[in-house]
């Protein structure tokens, strides 16, 4: 199964967008593709709109597409399959009141008192759940171009290997997460597939509305406004590191990496991004310094590692600007076992503890002593990990969830399923984190 659900798949199909973020328009195919879109949108931190169309069907073969209408009189039309089907100009005129009608009452359920978005020389992400024919997501595209979008972007979570051709030039750009070669249906690649209601997307519009509305004038910031290499003095042993404080951050996650890695894994620098898009500050450092790295029974050292973790949370504490700030700890693999030992030292005062492809086993007898929720990370094909998981979770009296990402191994190669650990991650960081926060 690809994705646990449409919010899943717009969660991870946000962070693959994350470079336009700021800088679009995100439009939801209502209804499947809007619970998609209200996540896109949230992670890109931009404005969420539905495209209300309705594809012109061949009166004798209705999925063929004559062309398109949408909202503000926009009327698309195709001479050459006019021609080719036969269809006369009575013909059409009979499909397109039948479909305007659709289409208004579908408009005034979505947005009761409010505007459509202005799309002139904007440019736009159209969202849906998943491509099939296309006819939809094409309809979606012309429309948007009839409305003035300078640039369209079509992206979805799952879609036939040959979808672009079947597009053509409908869009500008195609992103897609999933192009199985095996493709029967759209819902065959989600595990909850559950047909989202009007009233769900009348309740995701007015969310985001909520959301996207600024109390000032002034001009927003970028998302980060410090990011840089560091050297961290913690206990006299000079550490190199690597910063990102996002603006307003109430909450900084401190990365413990796992044995033979440092602070430029890829896999850890990309889960970090992912809380850095959702506005929470990030320290990746090395461990050891260069001399003690040497000493390859450091790097199995979970007591030392943790004192480092302990040492370098004890600097953050010491610097005026983080003063405030909550703390996570995420670990991976071995890193994994020293984070929940330093959650476990008296007075720690760890917010939340994540542990990805981790070894919590090798926090031995301290398990029992971590009081800050915990969420263990683990690849359905990494049994062996799995069962030390599972066996540690029965040593924890803190708040637990083990979440099994389906199809990953214990490095999460398997393409998608590094994003679906990033995003259990930030979700688990943000409800326990953030104040005020939900998911």
């Amino acid at each position: 199964m690809a994705f646990i659900d449409r919010g899943d798949a717009g969660r991870r199909l946000g962070n693959r967008l994350m470079g336009l973020r700021g800088r679009v328009v995100v439009l939801g195919l209502p209804r499947g593709g809007v619970p998609v879109a209200f996540e896109v949108a949230r992670v890109l931190d931009v404005p969420l709109d539905v495209i209300v169309v309705r594809k012109l069907g061949v009166p004798y073969e209705p999925e063929l597409a004559l062309g398109a209408i949408g909202e503000g009189d926009v009327r698309v039309i195709n001479e050459d399959v006019m021609r080719l089907s036969g269809t006369r100009d009575i013909d059409l005129t009979k499909v397109e009141t039948r479909e305007r009608a659709e289409l208004a009452r579908r408009s005034q359920i979505f947005r009761s008192s409010r505007p459509p978005t202005e799309l002139k020389g904007q440019t736009v992400v159209i969202v849906d759940d998943g491509v099939a024919t296309g006819s939809t997501a094409r309809a979606a595209c012309q429309v948007a171009r009839a409305q003035g979008a300078q640039r369209i972007i079509l992206a979805v979570p799952v879609a036939p290997v040959d979808w672009q051709t079947r597009l053509g030039d409908a869009a500008d750009e195609y992103v897609c997460l999933e192009t199985p070669e095996s493709f029967f249906s759209i819902g065959e690649f989600y595990e909850d597939f559950t047909q989202t209601t009007d009233e769900e997307v009348v309740t995701l519009l007015d969310s985001a509305a909520k959301r996207t509305l600024t109390p000032t004038s002034e001009p927003r910031r970028g998302p980060r406004w410090r990011d840089e290499e560091i050297v961290i003095d913690a206990a006299h042993v000079h550490l190199a590191g690597h910063l990102s404080v996002t603006e307003n951050a109430s909450a900084i996650v401190v990365f413990a990496h796992g044995s033979g890695s440092s602070r430029l894994s890829p896999r850890n620098r990309y889960v970090a991004s992912v809380l850095n898009g959702a506005g929470l500050a990030t320290l990746l450092f090395d461990l050891l310094s260069i001399e003690e790295e040497a000493d390859r029974a450091n790097v199995f050292d979970i007591s030392l590692l943790a004192r480092r973790l302990v040492d370098v949370t004890r600097w953050i504490r010491s610097q005026s600007e983080f003063a405030q700030l909550r703390i996570g700890y995420f670990g991976a693999s071995t890193g994994a076992g020293a984070a929940l030992w330093a959650a476990a030292e008296p007075g720690s005062d760890i917010g939340a503890v994540v542990s990805r492809g981790g070894r919590p086993d090798l926090a031995g007898t301290r398990l029992a002593q971590v009081s800050a929720p915990t969420l263990l990370i683990v690849g359905e094909l990494d049994q062996t990990v799995l069962g030390l998981n599972r066996e540690a979770q029965s040593k924890m009296h803190c708040e637990t969830r083990l979440s099994i990402v389906p199809g990953a191994t214990h490095l999460f190669e398997e393409p998608g399923t590094l994003e679906v650990a990033a995003t259990l991650a930030r979700d688990w960081f943000v409800t326990h984190l953030t104040p005020l926060s939900t998911t």
